[in-house]
């Protein structure tokens, strides 16, 4: 699908969600990369294949304080 130079990352490539960006809808919550790739606001995806790829979520971890300091 990609006719950039260089070309995109493949969608089954580890760095798929690099690809450029084919067709953007803000208003929907997703986009379409050249690989194929639907790239949704939650940051998760839809493979080409129909794989679905969850949304890549940040895990907080709290350190206890100690007088002041971080326990380390």
């Amino acid at each position: 699908m990609c006719r950039h130079v260089p070309p995109c990352p493949d969608s089954a490539a580890p760095d798929h969600l690099a690809a450029q960006v084919l067709s953007s809808h803000p208003e929907q919550g997703w986009s379409l990369l050249c690989n194929g790739v639907v790239v949704f606001d939650d940051t998760g995806a839809l493979l080409p294949d129909g794989a679905v790829e969850p949304p890549h979520r940040l895990t907080v971890v709290l350190v206890p304080r100690e007088r002041g300091r971080a326990v380390v």
